[in-house]
């Protein structure tokens, strides 16, 4: 007859299959005893000391996949994140990487979050955890322009392109840098103009309004941008030159839009798609 050590391990190895990466509380709750029980506990330390889990940070672990070394397993950024925070919804660089339209791997995985923590190393790479844009949180719209990916067995919430092209225009350091984010956004498939339009107003800073109108006219026939669209943006562009990013100094002014860019995105400062 089974002891219930024995079934406790078995349940333990069942649930190391199920998730690469996962929380104490997760496990406890797995094996229907109280969050950080000693039960977890003693479980944790018989599979790591098999070489099965790596502990990532206290309370956060790693599911070894066999024939693996622990000491030199890292498991996926985007799970470690969601483990911590499953709510979350990967943006910026991550979400070009998720979304498959990164022009080049970043080692800064961002996650939006309504409860901001410290960041999470994982070898080479860092996740941070970033707060809700102040203005989506006011009107509670966060998961404005957002969707579901699946990666390895997972629901993952991730900004869209739409949502993703003004995110990465507010904050470029995020997402890898201006350049890398219009090189990664001009491959996107398809840009909802509808949705696109309904997040520069949520969001209501005309620097973005420009931003955006500036890359759709480059990018005008590549996303089928008609000339209106192109025109209202126009309208909503700052009233005074705006440098993007912000805090530059020098660049390429681009009359239509009010804005100065720097000179390796902007060009000759003219429409036109690279």
């Amino acid at each position: 007859m089974s002891t219930n050590r024995q079934v406790r391990q078995l349940d333990t190895g069942s649930f190391l299959r199920t998730h690469p990466v996962f929380t104490l509380a997760e496990l406890s709750e797995a094996l229907g005893s109280r969050p950080s029980s000693a039960a977890a506990q003693d479980r944790l330390k018989y599979h790591a000391g098999k070489g099965r889990v790596k502990m990532l940070e206290r309370g956060l672990y790693a599911a070894v996949p066999a024939g693996r070394e622990a000491a030199s397993y890292w498991p996926d950024r985007y799970l470690a994140a969601a483990a911590l925070r499953p709510a979350g919804i990967f943006s910026h660089h991550a979400a070009l990487e998720l979304l498959g339209a990164a022009h080049s791997e970043w080692n800064v995985c961002t996650v939006l979050t309504r409860k901001r923590r410290r960041p999470l190393g994982l070898r080479n790479v860092e996740v941070r955890f970033l707060d809700q844009p102040a203005a989506l949180r006011r009107t509670g719209r966060q998961e404005l322009g957002t969707r579901e990916v699946e990666r390895s067995g997972r629901v993952l919430r991730v900004t869209g392109p739409e949502r993703t092209l003004v995110d990465g225009f507010r904050q470029p350091k995020w997402a890898g840098g201006l350049e890398e984010l219009v090189e990664s956004a001009a491959g996107f498939g398809v840009l909802d103009l509808d949705l696109l339009q309904d997040v520069l107003e949520a969001f209501g800073q005309s620097v973005l309004w420009a931003a955006t109108g500036w890359f759709l006219e480059r990018y005008q026939s590549r996303f089928f941008v008609p000339r209106g669209y192109l025109a209202h943006l126009e309208k909503m562009r700052p009233g005074s030159p705006r440098y993007v990013p912000r805090g530059e100094r020098g660049g390429v002014f681009v009359k239509r839009w009010n804005l100065v860019l720097p000179p390796g995105v902007a060009g000759d400062g003219g429409p036109g798609e690279a």
